[in-house]
């Protein structure tokens, strides 16, 4: 298990004072009794030893506190290994699974995964999944690939494909569906992630994005109502496929914030979800999986495809 902690090089200007003192004027989210426990159960190293509360701080000390492990949300940590190289790695990432520590994650994520299990020393996460999306995470070895990787991504040469089951019957159109506009905050929506498309710039906010998003249907499950898609993104916007597919009425199945009722988000935070509300998002996850990567490797500059196929979960929906 990798344990939590965070570190503070004491600074000239805060040496000469007692560690509590120190730790109780700095980091207010705790009171002064709480330090004192703290240190009392042992989470506080000065200079890799044991610290005192009563000890005078000198500059260059390092201070480390231990962090007292986290009553973390289950989650799927049965990610599979699809490629591996000096340079590269590349993972097909089950859901639910946050790829970066975050919130109530920290040990339940891709990156501690692979630096438990995987040994790596330093994750480098290319591209990142929500939690409950599935599919390929990029993961460079090193600095270098990452950078070289990371350029890739910026200036939209990654060709990116996902596969998404929506609720409704899409159009099954000679040419793919597309989805140029603006990505922004949605001003109407109790959540304050929550983004909106907007097809016409004038109706944007102010700092929306451009925003352009092909979708082309495969096929449908006419009995369920349901419609398979090819969601082909040209650039990298935050929620960008499942806010898109809700402004065009088509929401993403088994999703809580851009689906059917965005109520369902704020129940499932407060951990109320009911039996009604399952049954309408179908899915314990939202139905969107990355599919295919296709780039230049970072070393060779060869063109490379890394493809993972539609999980078990979503085939049943379209069973």
């Amino acid at each position: 298990m990798i344990q939590r902690k965070t570190s503070v090089l004491i600074q000239p200007h805060q040496a000469g004072q007692p560690l509590l003192d120190f730790i109780s004027q700095r980091f207010t989210y705790r009171n002064r009794e709480d330090w004192q426990a703290e240190l009392a159960a042992h989470r506080f190293l000065l200079n890799d030893s044991e610290a005192r509360g009563d000890t005078i701080l000198a500059p260059r000390d390092r201070l480390v506190y231990l962090m007292p492990a986290l009553i973390e949300p289950p989650v799927d940590t049965n990610y599979t290994v699809l490629h591996e190289d000096d340079d590269l790695l590349v993972i097909d990432k089950p859901a639910p699974l946050p790829c970066h520590p975050g919130g109530r994650f920290f040990a339940h994520t891709l990156w501690a995964l692979l630096k438990e299990q995987h040994g790596l020393a330093e994750p480098r996460l290319i591209n990142r999944l929500d939690r409950e999306t599935s599919g390929l995470v990029l993961v460079a070895k090193n600095k270098s690939a990452a950078r070289l990787c990371q350029e890739q991504f910026a200036q939209h040469r990654v060709e990116k494909v996902y596969l998404v089951v929506v609720e409704g019957d899409f159009p099954d159109t000679p040419a793919p569906v597309e989805a140029t506009g603006w990505m922004g905050v949605d001003p109407d929506s109790a959540i304050r992630k929550k983004m909106r498309f907007y097809p016409d710039h004038n109706d944007a906010p102010p700092g929306a994005v451009a925003s352009s998003t092909t979708f082309r249907r495969i096929s449908t499950a006419s009995n369920a109502n349901l419609s398979l898609l090819e969601a082909r993104p040209h650039t990298g916007r935050c929620h960008q496929i499942r806010a898109t597919l809700l402004h065009l009425g088509f929401p993403v199945v088994g999703d809580k914030l851009y689906g059917v009722d965005e109520q369902l988000f704020l129940r499932f935070q407060e951990d109320r979800l009911s039996e009604a509300d399952h049954a309408l998002l179908r899915l314990p996850r939202q139905a969107l999986h990355a599919a295919r990567l296709r780039l230049s490797h970072p070393v060779t500059g060869k063109k490379v495809e890394f493809s993972a196929p539609l999980p078990s979960e979503l085939q049943g929906l379209l069973a």
